[in-house]
């Protein structure tokens, strides 16, 4: 009898289905579905608000995997950077999982460095688990792939960088680029120097571009021992420091295209026993959290993360073809890292 007693409760208490909450809420199946997508904007209506008290007390469970079957897609979009050390990727991806959320869908990464085999491993990979659409901030304007996932008709977004062709979300690069030497230029700074990234990212190609726009208007020589390009890492921003400032002449300002190449050069300018701020003014790019905190703080353009990862996910989730590119305004947070040149 106990015995007969103890399966009864364990059948009372099976899953509750969608058609339970239809039956006890007295609405359709169809309408439960419609109100408990979380995709879709939330309904505050008495009847919608009826049918997730039921749902509630019910203890009912959405099945994504169920849900995801019947609809053809599975909820997930994946994400791919180029690292998860480097602050801004991380951050980045930390924005899109939250703005995916917002949305009703979660968000996986995969890294791949900046290796185009490891690159379309990893997109491989990601579509073998079926995501619905793919955000990749590893473009590089030599890399075929964006091309290959528009023949292929892949959902996809290019974030940060950009191929000039796919869907993509960036910030205006060239005007961060501009806005920083601008900064330098208009403290009095004539002899003024630039830490590129790489030809093959858009980003580290577009802020160059701002950097000699602003030099050209201002009518100042762009000297080539002064201008180094390099990857985007910090020990890169301490080696191409280095050569710069060990120069008989060296510059007394410097543009660093993102953060952690300016945080190479203050290490190489305290090694030389250079004052940043006194001796060289330097301006980094991005803004991430350290660089307000370090002993001089830095001045950095300020990349809105933030609108980047929201455009993207929206980008991906309402394509529209008219809109293929969506560009977010940086801007210039200035501190103790620049000063007038030092006479």
């Amino acid at each position: 009898m106990d015995h007969e007693s103890g399966h009864n409760d364990l059948s009372e208490k099976k899953l509750a289905t969608m058609r339970d909450v239809a039956r006890v809420a007295g609405v359709s199946v169809s309408t439960v579905s419609r109100i408990l997508d979380e995709r879709l904007p939330a309904s505050r209506s008495a009847s919608a608000e009826k049918v997730r008290q039921v749902a509630n007390e019910l203890g009912y469970r959405r099945d994504y995997v169920a849900s995801s079957l019947r609809r053809g897609d599975t909820g997930t979009l994946g994400v791919l950077v180029p690292r998860l050390t480097d602050a801004v990727t991380a951050m980045l991806f930390e924005e899109i999982a939250r703005a995916a959320a917002r949305r009703g869908y979660f968000a996986i990464v995969a890294t791949c460095g900046d290796s185009q085999e490891h690159e379309r491993i990893a997109v491989e990979s990601l579509l073998d688990r079926r995501v619905d659409g793919l955000i990749m901030s590893t473009c590089r304007l030599d890399d075929p792939l964006p091309q290959d996932l528009r023949e292929r008709n892949i959902p996809h977004v290019l974030a940060l960088r950009t191929d000039g062709f796919s869907p993509s979300s960036i910030g205006d690069d060239e005007l961060g680029g501009y806005l920083a030497t601008r900064h330098l230029i208009d403290l009095g700074h004539k002899d003024i120097g630039l830490i590129g990234g790489p030809d093959f990212a858009s980003s580290a190609r577009n802020r160059r571009t701002g950097f000699e726009r602003a030099m050209k208007e201002a009518g100042l020589i762009i000297r080539p021992e002064w201008c180094r390009t390099s990857d985007f890492s910090i020990s890169s921003g301490e080696l191409q420091g280095a050569a710069i400032l060990s120069q008989s002449q060296r510059p007394s300002a410097l543009f660093a295209v993102n953060d952690e190449l300016a945080i190479g050069v203050l290490a190489a300018a305290h090694h030389q026993g250079i004052v940043i701020g006194k001796d060289l003014s330097l301006v980094g790019y991005n803004d991430i959290p350290l660089v307000s905190r370090l002993p001089v703080a830095l001045t950095s353009v300020k990349t809105p993360l933030e609108h980047i990862a929201s455009n993207a996910v929206d980008m991906l989730l309402n394509p529209d073809s008219k809109h293929n590119q969506r560009i977010a305004t940086p801007s210039l947070i200035p501190r103790r890292s620049t000063l007038p040149p030092h006479k």
